[in-house]
Protein backbone atom coordinates (compact mmCIF):
# COMPACT_ATOMS: atom_id res chain seq x y z
CA UNK A 1 0.00 0.00 0.00
CA UNK A 2 1.22 3.28 -1.39
CA UNK A 3 1.38 6.62 1.13
CA UNK A 4 -0.93 7.85 -1.48
CA UNK A 5 -3.31 4.69 -0.56
CA UNK A 6 -3.11 4.92 3.05
CA UNK A 7 -3.49 8.96 2.76
CA UNK A 8 -6.80 8.49 0.71
CA UNK A 9 -8.22 6.22 3.32
CA UNK A 10 -8.12 8.81 6.05
CA UNK A 11 -9.40 11.39 3.51
CA UNK A 12 -12.43 9.18 2.94
CA UNK A 13 -12.73 8.22 7.12
CA UNK A 14 -12.82 12.29 7.35
CA UNK A 15 -15.35 12.05 4.85
CA UNK A 16 -17.44 9.62 6.82
CA UNK A 17 -17.11 11.18 9.88
CA UNK A 18 -18.70 14.65 8.36
CA UNK A 19 -21.84 13.08 6.89
CA UNK A 20 -22.47 11.58 10.04
CA UNK A 21 -26.26 11.58 10.87
CA UNK A 22 -27.54 13.14 14.11
CA UNK A 23 -28.81 9.19 15.10
CA UNK A 24 -25.88 8.07 13.54
CA UNK A 25 -23.73 10.96 16.74
CA UNK A 26 -26.28 9.78 19.30
CA UNK A 27 -25.24 5.67 18.86
CA UNK A 28 -21.59 6.69 18.64
CA UNK A 29 -21.90 8.68 22.02
CA UNK A 30 -24.38 6.02 23.43
CA UNK A 31 -22.09 3.30 23.33
CA UNK A 32 -19.13 5.64 24.15
CA UNK A 33 -20.49 6.64 27.28
CA UNK A 34 -21.30 2.95 28.32
CA UNK A 35 -17.43 3.05 29.78
CA UNK A 36 -16.94 6.64 30.91
CA UNK A 37 -19.89 8.72 32.25
CA UNK A 38 -18.20 11.97 31.16
CA UNK A 39 -18.25 10.74 27.09
CA UNK A 40 -21.71 12.41 26.38
CA UNK A 41 -23.08 13.36 23.16
CA UNK A 42 -21.74 17.15 22.96
CA UNK A 43 -18.00 15.90 23.76
CA UNK A 44 -17.58 13.04 21.11
CA UNK A 45 -19.30 15.29 18.87
CA UNK A 46 -16.92 18.17 19.66
CA UNK A 47 -13.95 15.20 19.30
CA UNK A 48 -15.14 13.64 16.68
CA UNK A 49 -15.53 17.17 14.75
CA UNK A 50 -12.06 17.55 15.67
CA UNK A 51 -10.71 14.50 13.80
CA UNK A 52 -13.24 15.31 10.72
CA UNK A 53 -10.96 18.71 10.99
CA UNK A 54 -8.28 16.91 10.86
CA UNK A 55 -8.88 14.65 8.00
CA UNK A 56 -8.78 16.65 5.00
CA UNK A 57 -6.68 16.04 2.10
CA UNK A 58 -4.66 19.68 1.58
CA UNK A 59 -3.36 20.02 5.67
CA UNK A 60 -2.46 16.09 5.79
CA UNK A 61 -0.54 16.35 2.17
CA UNK A 62 1.25 19.50 3.18
CA UNK A 63 2.03 17.63 6.67
CA UNK A 64 3.06 14.37 5.25
CA UNK A 65 5.56 16.31 2.80
CA UNK A 66 7.32 17.21 5.28
CA UNK A 67 8.65 13.23 6.35
CA UNK A 68 10.36 10.99 4.35
CA UNK A 69 8.81 7.37 4.46
CA UNK A 70 10.21 5.60 1.31
CA UNK A 71 12.69 3.88 2.83
CA UNK A 72 10.21 2.14 6.13
CA UNK A 73 10.45 -1.26 6.96
CA UNK A 74 7.41 -1.79 8.54
CA UNK A 75 8.08 -1.69 12.80
CA UNK A 76 5.22 -2.75 15.46
CA UNK A 77 4.68 0.03 16.91
CA UNK A 78 2.75 0.00 20.62
CA UNK A 79 0.63 2.68 21.89
CA UNK A 80 -0.59 3.17 25.81
CA UNK A 81 -3.47 4.94 24.71
CA UNK A 82 -5.10 7.26 27.37
CA UNK A 83 -8.52 7.66 27.87
CA UNK A 84 -9.57 11.41 29.26
CA UNK A 85 -11.11 12.47 26.08
CA UNK A 86 -12.94 11.16 23.48
CA UNK A 87 -10.87 8.87 20.92
CA UNK A 88 -7.87 10.93 22.59
CA UNK A 89 -5.67 8.03 20.95
CA UNK A 90 -6.68 8.49 17.41
CA UNK A 91 -3.25 10.93 16.47
CA UNK A 92 -1.35 8.99 17.19
CA UNK A 93 -2.98 6.02 15.36
CA UNK A 94 -2.98 8.07 12.57
CA UNK A 95 0.71 9.00 12.58
CA UNK A 96 1.68 5.17 12.39
CA UNK A 97 -0.76 4.09 9.90
CA UNK A 98 0.23 7.02 7.65
CA UNK A 99 4.38 6.38 8.11
CA UNK A 100 3.58 2.55 7.34
CA UNK A 101 3.75 1.11 10.37
CA UNK A 102 1.80 -1.42 12.05
CA UNK A 103 -0.23 -0.08 15.23
CA UNK A 104 -0.45 -2.08 18.21
CA UNK A 105 -2.84 0.15 20.47
CA UNK A 106 -3.71 -1.00 23.88
CA UNK A 107 -6.86 0.51 24.39
CA UNK A 108 -7.94 2.47 27.44
CA UNK A 109 -10.47 0.37 29.28
CA UNK A 110 -12.13 4.73 29.84
CA UNK A 111 -12.37 4.42 26.03
CA UNK A 112 -12.46 1.10 24.24
CA UNK A 113 -14.66 1.61 21.55
CA UNK A 114 -14.62 4.63 20.17
CA UNK A 115 -11.05 4.92 18.72
CA UNK A 116 -11.83 0.76 17.96
CA UNK A 117 -14.73 2.19 15.91
CA UNK A 118 -12.87 5.06 13.54
CA UNK A 119 -9.78 2.11 13.08
CA UNK A 120 -12.97 -0.49 12.10
CA UNK A 121 -14.33 1.97 9.76
CA UNK A 122 -11.11 2.96 7.93
CA UNK A 123 -10.22 -0.41 6.99
CA UNK A 124 -13.96 -0.81 5.76
CA UNK A 125 -13.14 2.04 3.60
CA UNK A 126 -9.07 0.37 2.98
CA UNK A 127 -9.13 -3.47 4.06
CA UNK A 128 -5.36 -3.53 3.46
CA UNK A 129 -5.40 -1.91 7.08
CA UNK A 130 -6.77 -5.14 8.21
CA UNK A 131 -3.24 -6.30 8.13
CA UNK A 132 -1.46 -2.74 9.84
CA UNK A 133 -3.77 -2.83 12.58
CA UNK A 134 -3.54 -5.26 16.06
CA UNK A 135 -5.48 -4.91 19.37
CA UNK A 136 -3.18 -6.11 22.02
CA UNK A 137 -3.12 -5.85 25.82
CA UNK A 138 0.88 -6.59 26.62
CA UNK A 139 3.24 -4.31 24.57
CA UNK A 140 5.85 -7.56 24.91
CA UNK A 141 6.37 -7.75 20.84
CA UNK A 142 6.70 -4.10 20.22
CA UNK A 143 9.58 -2.85 18.42
CA UNK A 144 8.69 0.65 19.64
CA UNK A 145 6.41 2.57 22.11
CA UNK A 146 4.37 5.50 22.55
CA UNK A 147 3.07 5.69 26.07
CA UNK A 148 0.99 8.49 27.57
CA UNK A 149 -0.20 8.72 31.38
CA UNK A 150 0.32 10.38 34.85
CA UNK A 151 3.73 11.47 35.79
CA UNK A 152 3.76 8.06 38.38
CA UNK A 153 2.91 6.28 35.30
CA UNK A 154 5.47 7.49 33.41
CA UNK A 155 8.07 6.50 35.34
CA UNK A 156 6.89 2.66 35.18
CA UNK A 157 7.02 3.15 31.23
CA UNK A 158 10.45 4.50 31.18
CA UNK A 159 12.13 1.57 32.90
CA UNK A 160 9.34 -0.66 31.78
CA UNK A 161 10.81 0.56 27.75
CA UNK A 162 14.02 1.51 28.44
CA UNK A 163 15.62 -0.61 26.13
CA UNK A 164 12.95 0.16 23.17
CA UNK A 165 12.87 3.22 21.22
CA UNK A 166 10.09 5.30 22.82
CA UNK A 167 7.96 8.47 23.04
CA UNK A 168 6.80 8.41 26.88
CA UNK A 169 4.64 11.85 27.71
CA UNK A 170 3.41 12.94 31.41
CA UNK A 171 1.44 14.96 33.01
CA UNK A 172 0.56 18.50 30.89
CA UNK A 173 -1.79 21.38 31.55
CA UNK A 174 -2.77 24.67 29.87
CA UNK A 175 -3.17 27.98 30.89
CA UNK A 176 -4.55 31.36 29.74
CA UNK A 177 -3.16 34.92 29.68
CA UNK A 178 -5.12 37.83 30.34
CA UNK A 179 -4.60 41.37 31.02
CA UNK A 180 -7.69 42.83 31.21
CA UNK A 181 -8.54 44.48 28.68
CA UNK A 182 -10.26 40.98 26.75
CA UNK A 183 -13.74 41.60 25.13
CA UNK A 184 -16.88 39.32 26.49
CA UNK A 185 -17.07 37.31 23.60
CA UNK A 186 -13.34 36.22 23.67
CA UNK A 187 -13.91 35.41 27.51
CA UNK A 188 -16.36 33.53 26.29
CA UNK A 189 -14.47 31.51 24.40
CA UNK A 190 -12.01 31.24 27.08
CA UNK A 191 -15.04 29.09 28.43
CA UNK A 192 -14.37 26.22 25.97
CA UNK A 193 -10.75 25.91 27.10
CA UNK A 194 -11.59 25.46 30.44
CA UNK A 195 -14.79 23.02 30.65
CA UNK A 196 -15.30 21.43 27.12
CA UNK A 197 -14.47 17.85 28.38
CA UNK A 198 -15.38 18.78 31.24
CA UNK A 199 -11.84 19.87 32.19
CA UNK A 200 -10.49 16.44 31.62
CA UNK A 201 -7.71 17.04 28.58
CA UNK A 202 -4.28 18.02 28.70
CA UNK A 203 -5.40 20.75 26.24
CA UNK A 204 -7.74 22.34 28.99
CA UNK A 205 -7.08 25.79 30.48
CA UNK A 206 -6.59 24.61 34.22
CA UNK A 207 -4.87 27.64 35.39
CA UNK A 208 -5.12 31.44 34.50
CA UNK A 209 -2.80 34.28 34.47
CA UNK A 210 -3.89 37.61 35.75
CA UNK A 211 -2.21 41.38 36.51
CA UNK A 212 -2.62 42.04 40.09
CA UNK A 213 -6.17 43.12 40.75
CA UNK A 214 -7.54 41.95 38.15
CA UNK A 215 -11.48 42.20 38.77
CA UNK A 216 -13.58 38.96 37.71
CA UNK A 217 -16.46 39.98 37.34
CA UNK A 218 -16.39 40.37 33.73
CA UNK A 219 -15.20 36.76 33.13
CA UNK A 220 -18.10 35.52 35.36
CA UNK A 221 -20.12 37.40 33.88
CA UNK A 222 -18.88 35.34 30.21
CA UNK A 223 -18.60 32.26 31.74
CA UNK A 224 -22.45 32.35 32.52
CA UNK A 225 -23.75 30.46 29.09
CA UNK A 226 -21.46 27.68 30.23
CA UNK A 227 -24.25 26.82 33.11
CA UNK A 228 -25.55 24.06 32.47
CA UNK A 229 -22.12 21.80 33.18
CA UNK A 230 -23.44 21.10 36.39
CA UNK A 231 -26.35 19.42 35.15
CA UNK A 232 -23.83 16.59 34.42
CA UNK A 233 -24.08 14.38 37.43
CA UNK A 234 -20.02 13.31 37.43
CA UNK A 235 -19.27 17.34 37.39
CA UNK A 236 -21.71 18.04 39.80
CA UNK A 237 -20.46 15.74 42.37
CA UNK A 238 -16.82 16.58 41.43
CA UNK A 239 -17.96 20.84 42.02
CA UNK A 240 -19.76 19.64 45.30
CA UNK A 241 -16.76 18.01 46.73
CA UNK A 242 -14.65 20.48 45.63
CA UNK A 243 -16.62 23.28 47.10
CA UNK A 244 -16.84 21.35 50.09
CA UNK A 245 -12.69 21.39 50.36
CA UNK A 246 -12.57 24.76 49.79
CA UNK A 247 -15.20 25.84 52.35
CA UNK A 248 -13.68 23.52 55.30
CA UNK A 249 -10.32 24.58 54.84
CA UNK A 250 -11.58 27.72 54.75
CA UNK A 251 -9.65 28.71 51.32
CA UNK A 252 -10.66 32.44 49.58
CA UNK A 253 -12.43 31.38 45.87
CA UNK A 254 -14.88 32.70 43.82
CA UNK A 255 -17.79 30.76 43.14
CA UNK A 256 -20.62 30.90 40.14
CA UNK A 257 -22.29 27.71 41.50
CA UNK A 258 -20.63 25.53 39.19
CA UNK A 259 -17.27 27.07 38.35
CA UNK A 260 -14.78 28.05 41.34
CA UNK A 261 -11.53 30.21 41.07
CA UNK A 262 -9.53 30.31 43.75
CA UNK A 263 -5.18 31.22 43.97
CA UNK A 264 -2.91 28.91 43.67
CA UNK A 265 0.87 28.23 42.66
CA UNK A 266 0.07 24.74 41.62
CA UNK A 267 -0.91 24.55 37.57
CA UNK A 268 -3.52 21.35 37.96
CA UNK A 269 -6.81 22.49 39.02
CA UNK A 270 -9.03 19.72 40.12
CA UNK A 271 -12.16 19.67 38.08
CA UNK A 272 -15.12 22.55 38.01
CA UNK A 273 -11.99 24.97 39.83
CA UNK A 274 -9.74 27.30 37.83
CA UNK A 275 -6.67 28.25 39.67
CA UNK A 276 -5.47 31.70 39.45
CA UNK A 277 -1.99 33.47 39.83
CA UNK A 278 -1.32 37.03 39.73
CA UNK A 279 1.85 38.75 37.69
CA UNK A 280 3.12 42.15 38.16
CA UNK A 281 4.43 43.01 34.70
CA UNK A 282 5.29 41.10 30.87
CA UNK A 283 8.63 40.41 32.55
CA UNK A 284 7.03 38.67 35.44
CA UNK A 285 4.93 36.71 33.43
CA UNK A 286 7.30 36.11 30.99
CA UNK A 287 9.88 34.17 33.95
CA UNK A 288 6.37 32.35 35.18
CA UNK A 289 5.59 30.70 32.15
CA UNK A 290 9.29 30.12 31.23
CA UNK A 291 9.79 28.00 34.91
CA UNK A 292 6.98 25.83 34.05
CA UNK A 293 7.16 25.56 30.06
CA UNK A 294 8.16 21.77 30.49
CA UNK A 295 4.62 21.08 31.66
CA UNK A 296 2.40 23.28 29.51
CA UNK A 297 1.00 21.61 26.49
CA UNK A 298 -0.53 24.74 25.48
CA UNK A 299 -0.97 28.67 26.20
CA UNK A 300 -4.11 30.54 25.30
CA UNK A 301 -4.32 34.56 24.76
CA UNK A 302 -5.91 37.40 23.45
CA UNK A 303 -5.66 37.18 19.41
CA UNK A 304 -2.85 34.67 20.69
CA UNK A 305 -0.63 37.26 20.81
CA UNK A 306 1.37 35.82 23.36
CA UNK A 307 4.49 33.95 21.89
CA UNK A 308 3.64 30.63 21.16
CA UNK A 309 -0.21 30.86 22.13
CA UNK A 310 -3.92 30.07 20.67
CA UNK A 311 -6.39 32.37 20.76
CA UNK A 312 -9.06 31.91 23.07
CA UNK A 313 -11.73 29.12 22.48
CA UNK A 314 -8.50 27.37 20.19
CA UNK A 315 -6.86 24.86 23.04
CA UNK A 316 -9.08 22.19 22.13
CA UNK A 317 -8.58 22.68 18.22
CA UNK A 318 -5.67 21.14 17.36
CA UNK A 319 -4.17 20.51 13.66
CA UNK A 320 -2.52 17.40 13.20
CA UNK A 321 0.96 19.36 13.59
CA UNK A 322 -0.06 20.12 17.20
CA UNK A 323 1.90 16.62 19.07
CA UNK A 324 1.51 16.29 22.16
CA UNK A 325 3.65 17.40 24.74
CA UNK A 326 5.87 19.12 22.05
CA UNK A 327 7.44 15.67 20.44
CA UNK A 328 7.50 15.26 16.72
CA UNK A 329 6.12 11.88 16.37
CA UNK A 330 6.14 11.52 12.56
CA UNK A 331 10.03 12.24 13.36
CA UNK A 332 10.20 9.69 15.24
CA UNK A 333 8.12 7.10 13.42
CA UNK A 334 10.70 7.92 10.41
CA UNK A 335 13.37 7.39 11.98
CA UNK A 336 12.50 3.32 12.91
Amino acid sequence: MTLENRLSAFVALGDYLRALTEEELEYLARRTGQFNNFFDLPNVSSALDGIAHMLQREPLEKWVANYDFSHIMPKKVGVVMAGNIPAVGFHDALCILLSGHILQAKLSSDDPFLVKHLLDKLTELEDRFGAQIQYVDMLKESDAIIATGSDNTARYFEYYFAKRPHIIRKNRTSVAVLTGEETQEELASLGDDILRYYGLGCRNVAKAYVPEGYDFTPFFEAMEYKKDVVDHHKYRNNYDYNKSILLVNRVEHLDNGFLMVTESKNLVSPISVLFYETYKDSEDLKAKLTEVQDKLQCVVSKEGAWKNSFSFGQAQCPSVTDYADGVDTMAFLAKL
